[in-house]
């Protein structure tokens, strides 16, 4: 039992200076099991709570992706009723304008920078093809 436990190493993958697990750089993780996260999902498979097992570096190691076992990775969850109706919740309030338009963009707003869209901040025209206009005041009565 005291063998197996010097053979564990605790890794923390979060950590960038953790030099335990493998590094490769861009183009030379020619492993066939090895997938990052966009891969798994375009294969329609999802991490399912496993570790990284390695880190693939670009841009001389400016930017990283964690890569996963495929043989341990799990289906992509259905989407549900529920999850689309939380998920158009969080788009409105990110694409429709406070201001006194109160139109729904297609586009996410600057609220963090603006906290309106541009036309309510400054005057600029919005193309109508952009925004879908909010219900009439009328129509919310009813």
């Amino acid at each position: 039992m005291a063998d197996q436990d010097q053979d564990l190493v605790d890794v923390d993958p979060y950590n960038p200076d953790d030099s335990s697990l493998p590094v490769f750089r861009w183009k030379q993780a020619g492993r066939d099991n090895l997938a990052t996260r966009r891969q798994l999902r375009e294969m329609g498979l999802r991490p399912g709570g496993q570790e990284p097992v390695a880190r693939i570096e670009c841009r001389g190691g400016k930017r990283f992706a964690w890569l996963y076992r495929i043989d341990l990775a799990r289906p992509k969850l259905p989407m549900t009723l529920a999850k689309e109706a939380a998920l158009d919740k969080a788009m409105a309030a990110r694409q429709t304008c406070p201001g006194p338009c109160g139109r729904r963009y297609f586009h996410c707003l600057p609220l963090k920078t603006l906290g309106s869209c541009l036309e309510c901040f400054d005057g600029t025209p919005a193309d109508p093809a952009t925004y879908i206009a909010p219900p009439a005041k009328h129509q919310l009565a009813a």
